[in-house]
């Protein structure tokens, strides 16, 4: 399995120009076309291949989970170099998974979970929290930020109980809510509304999970957060999207994205005109012109019809944009896209979901995607794949 990287690359999280600069960053700040990242292995040689990978707004994580176990960071402070993975974290040894914030490095082991400061030269942790391995191996494996009894937040108090009755399965964090999906496939979000990233039908915030009614008698297999939109998918492969749509995170006609669109389009046609001296492109004539429904907040659960052909298998959020693989093994993207976060070897943000053709070139199966706040990373298998 191979993972590549495109978007937000300020900070070196995907990959380094030759001359990086002296602060460790990186010249290359957008990756416009799918990178592959760094070599399978640091300069030490620890690491096996990657397993998986975490991402916040300026880093990467890299999971080694074959033996031995340990996290690579890559990004701020630790940009790649040569054909290294990052910089291996000698305190994720034998850790079982990670999950990276702008602060934070947090790692659970089979009998604790640990956060420690990445803004300070600690050889200690900065909190810990025991865990009972019995207790933990009883149900089904948990993955950050869920753990027993609960789920860890980014920043202090780290560690936030769940009612058991709940019987969390997955949990997503947002910039401001949450979203729990428990193992009877239910959904429950709770935090700030004032996007409708709550799915409730208003922009009111909850104290405490509730349950997204309009999804209630539909099993969901797995949920997901940007920085103020949610999305789930459901046992059958179907989409459902909710929150903010101001860039088309949500896959909806988005007013200020077509705006933005028309604006360039105009100068671009006004540049030509003046070099060719034609005439302008006349304006639809009364009678011709349809009136589209622009949605900026959609504050209850929409199905997004994503490719009629196949269903979606995996879903990812960035801040303000989305990823999803199909059944077929394709990625397609939506949303913001001015760092090239989209995979569509331009700048050009989308309010449609498309599909990143670069794989489909490169005859490469998506098999997972896992977006930071500004980019995406796929992981991906050789195969060929029968356009859908």
């Amino acid at each position: 399995m191979r993972w590549f990287g495109f978007g937000f690359n300020a900070f070196g999280q995907i990959c380094v120009s030759e001359k990086p600069r002296k602060d460790g960053g990186s010249d290359v700040v957008k990756v416009i076309s799918p990178t592959e990242l760094g070599g399978h292995a640091d300069t030490s040689g620890c690491c096996g291949q990657t397993s998986q990978i975490r991402a916040s707004w300026s880093r990467r994580a890299s999971l080694h989970l074959d033996a031995p176990r340990c996290v690579c960071l890559a990004g701020f402070r630790a940009a790649v170099s040569g054909g290294s993975c990052g910089i291996c974290r000698e305190e994720s040894r034998g850790c079982k998974d990670a999950l990276i914030t702008e602060s934070h490095l947090i790692l659970s082991f089979p009998d604790r979970i640990e956060s420690w400061d990445l803004q300070k030269e600690e050889k200690t942790p900065s909190w810990v929290m025991e865990v009972n391995p019995h207790v933990e191996g009883s149900g089904p494996s948990l993955n950050l930020p869920l753990v027993s009894g609960g789920y860890v937040a980014p920043k202090p108090p780290f560690y936030h109980s769940l009612s058991p009755h709940l019987k969390a399965k997955s949990l997503a964090l947002g910039a401001e809510h949450a979203i729990l999906l428990s193992s009877s496939g239910a959904v429950y979000t709770w935090g700030l509304g004032s996007h409708g990233q709550l799915g409730h039908g208003g922009l009111s915030s909850e104290e405490e999970p509730r349950t997204v009614e309009a999804l209630w008698g539909m099993q969901m297999q797995s949920v997901a957060t940007g920085g103020w939109h949610s999305v789930c998918i459901s046992d059958g492969g179907d989409l459902y999207v909710w929150g903010w749509n101001e860039s088309g995170q949500l896959g909806l006609p988005s007013r200020g994205l077509r705006k933005a669109l028309q604006q360039k389009s105009s100068q671009q046609a006004e540049v030509v005109c003046q070099d060719t001296s034609t005439s302008p492109v006349e304006e639809p004539q009364q009678g011709e012109e349809h009136e589209e429904v622009f949605i900026s907040i959609q504050a209850f659960p929409a199905l997004l019809d994503v490719t009629p052909s196949c269903e979606v298998r995996k879903i990812s959020c960035g801040s303000r944009h989305t990823a999803a693989v199909t059944t077929s093994g394709d990625l397609y993207t939506w949303g913001w896209g001015e760092y090239g976060q989209l995979g569509h070897q331009t700048l050009i943000s989308s309010d449609e979901p498309q599909c990143v053709e670069f794989f489909r070139g490169q005859q490469m199966r998506v098999v997972d995607v896992v977006c930071g706040a500004w980019n995406t990373f796929a992981a991906v298998i050789k195969e060929e794949v029968a356009c859908s």
